[in-house]
């Protein structure tokens, strides 16, 4: 399926960006049905989520490696069927959703999608041909060496960060040539000065994971063009006072 809009429009949205991060883990568990499902309510137009792979190739919302921290079950993801995760239940009550189905479900939102396994590279670029969404997600990894795989599959224009790698450089004042259109950073590296050097190379920088409403606040002051929060509320409201809510 093809690019609706014949080109990437990810970041074609008034700044700075609000993410609801892993849906928005402070009103529902993380990277369920539930807090996507707040967050959009409340008007968030991007929701952020990490993908991993199942033993039978289906590619799941999930953070971490194994279902210990928030399932009631044990183990690898990786080395379960999605037929036997269904069954799992993350805080008791929520199923693990596909990633196919997110998209699918909200086909007006934007994704900021962590890819957090090896298997799963391949795996995002068959989901995103299927769903046609190849304009409204972002792809992001802490590992460059994953990075450089998706981009190698991808084939279609596809919004990327930068790698941590080319973001180290910058952090030393190293001159980059970035692949990538953002820069998706923790709140200690995003300084001003960094910022700064970031608009100058036409990136865009996104801050992660910010909870606290004046650290929010002076983050945007510094001029963060986007910031990702498990405290949806707080930020749409803190927003909404600025005149920057859309």
């Amino acid at each position: 399926m093809q690019n609706k809009t014949g080109g990437i429009s990810f970041l074609d949205y008034p700044a700075p960006l609000a993410f609801a991060h892993r849906g928005g883990a402070a009103h529902g568990p993380e990277n369920s049905w539930t807090a996507f499902g707040h967050a959009v309510k409340l008007g968030y137009a991007y929701l952020e989520t990490d993908a991993r792979a199942t033993a039978d190739d289906r590619l799941v919302a999930f953070h971490d490696r194994t279902l210990d921290r928030v399932t009631d079950a044990r183990g690898p993801i990786g080395a379960r069927r999605y037929a036997d995760l269904a069954t799992i239940r993350v805080a008791d009550s929520e199923p693990i959703p596909l990633i196919e189905d997110l998209l699918d479900n909200w086909p007006d939102i934007r994704f900021n999608i962590d890819l957090k396994d090896e298997a799963g590279i391949r795996l995002l670029p068959e989901v995103l041909r299927r769903t046609g969404a190849w304009d409204r997600v972002c792809v992001t990894s802490f590992s460059g060496a994953r990075l450089r795989t998706f981009r190698g599959l991808a084939d279609h224009p596809v919004c990327m960060a930068v790698a941590p790698l080319a973001i180290a450089a910058m952090r030393c004042g190293m001159r980059i040539a970035p692949h990538g259109r953002c820069l998706q950073v923790p709140g200690r590296i995003a300084s001003g000065g960094f910022i700064r050097r970031a608009h100058a190379l036409g990136l865009a920088v996104h801050v992660w994971t910010i909870n606290d409403t004046p650290e929010m606040t002076r983050l945007l002051d510094l001029g963060a063009d986007g910031i990702m929060t498990d405290q949806t509320v707080a930020l749409r409201d803190l927003l909404t006072a600025r005149g920057q809510w859309p």
